[in-house]
């Protein structure tokens, strides 16, 4: 099994961040516009769109402030099955998110694009939280001819 890992510290408090990852209008504001479902019950179903495709994620744990982990149940073969965790702790006036995406069962060339757009969207998730304007799908940066 292979992991995607990706650090980023937010210049706000944990509430923030939190809160941009478990509300549907926070994940909205930096993931995908089409964005759908219980971020902030365990066993809640997240529903995400994109001009691509999509995902559906179990919410499978919370911890306010703290940490959030899903499971996707439904996308890209190579999505279900994998755990997406987002571990928050606090560094002085930051919050810095450690971020995995984690089981997949080899690194195929998807993972490449999968890493590369997390590092995407994560830079998302620190301009939404910090300015209040993130770049959600479809209004992301592209990177590829399939994206």
């Amino acid at each position: 099994m292979v992991d995607i890992l990706h650090r980023v510290a937010i210049k706000s408090s944990a509430a923030e961040v939190y809160t941009a990852l478990t509300t549907t209008e926070g994940l909205a504001g930096w993931w995908a516009t089409d964005t759908q479902g219980k971020g902030n019950d365990v066993g809640g179903v997240l529903q995400f769109r994109f001009v691509a495709g999509g995902f559906d994620m179990k919410v499978l744990e919370l911890d306010p402030g703290k940490h959030v982990r899903w499971e996707v149940v439904e996308g890209p073969e190579e999505w279900v099955g994998t755990h997406v965790d987002w571990n928050l702790d606090r560094a002085d006036e930051y919050t810095v998110v450690l971020f995995k995406h984690e089981g997949w069962k080899e690194p195929v060339e998807f993972m490449h694009h999968c890493s590369t757009k997390w590092a995407v969207f994560l830079l998302s998730l620190k301009s939404l939280v910090e300015t209040g304007k993130g770049a959600p799908d479809p209004h992301d940066v592209k990177i590829d001819n399939w994206n």
